[in-house]
């Protein structure tokens, strides 16, 4: 018999102890603190993502997001155990992922792959090709920077390898998006705050559906 498909989640731009508290009650599979990223409300240092990282439930993985950081503090960040995970969502590129991979041997990188709305298909084609060359462990699909703006989900078409899917998913897309596309992953941030903050009940109800839609 075949296995039950269910995607992987993570819920991500966790800044608060209330947000790892409704983190681990919801149980979803990561759980994404940002690093250093003034543009974002969101932004920790590394310091208070460790603090974090220590209260949060041993069953959830840390991805820690960079955005142009130094390959040190990414690799650092790993060999510590701050993250388990390190998300590149800007301009890093192979060579970068090939030093972090030298620094840290064992690590696992995400590569964040934008697809911005106002992109034409044929350049939305070309961004889906070099995702699916791209070296690192797990490619993420996104419209931006957490804007939670969505991308056409049609252009994915017969997409070539696992993929998480992010950018403007929420409570009313989420079942539609798990049941159609089938992505190794979702990751959602924005979809489930109220006012800017992680809202508790949004995390769970978004961890219910995603999950609850087997196909």
């Amino acid at each position: 018999m075949d296995e039950i498909y269910s995607p992987k989640i993570k819920i991500c731009g966790i800044f608060r102890d209330d947000d790892i508290a409704a983190v681990n009650k919801a149980k979803p599979d990561y759980c994404g603190f940002i690093i250093d990223y003034p543009k974002s409300h969101r932004s920790l240092t590394p310091a208070k993502a460790y603090d974090l990282r220590q209260k949060l439930s041993s069953g959830i993985k840390a991805v820690g997001v960079f955005v142009n950081a130094p390959f040190t503090l990414v690799a650092e960040m790993l060999e510590y155990g701050a993250i388990d995970v390190a998300q590149l969502h800007g301009d890093e590129d192979e060579s970068y992922m090939d030093t972090l991979k030298s620094e840290v041997p064992d690590s696992e990188i995400w590569r964040v792959f934008k697809i911005d709305p106002k992109l034409s298909p044929s350049q939305a084609a070309d961004v889906f090709r070099n995702s699916e060359r791209s070296l690192a462990d797990m490619v993420l699909l996104d419209s931006g920077f957490g804007a939670g703006l969505t991308f056409d989900h049609d252009l994915i078409g017969n997409y070539k390898r696992p993929f998480i899917l992010a950018g403007g998913l929420n409570l009313n897309n989420i079942s539609t998006v798990v049941s159609e596309l089938r992505p190794y992953g979702v990751d959602v941030s924005s979809g489930v705050e109220t006012d800017r903050l992680k809202d508790p009940e949004k995390i769970c109800e978004f961890v219910r559906l995603a999950r609850g839609v087997f196909c």
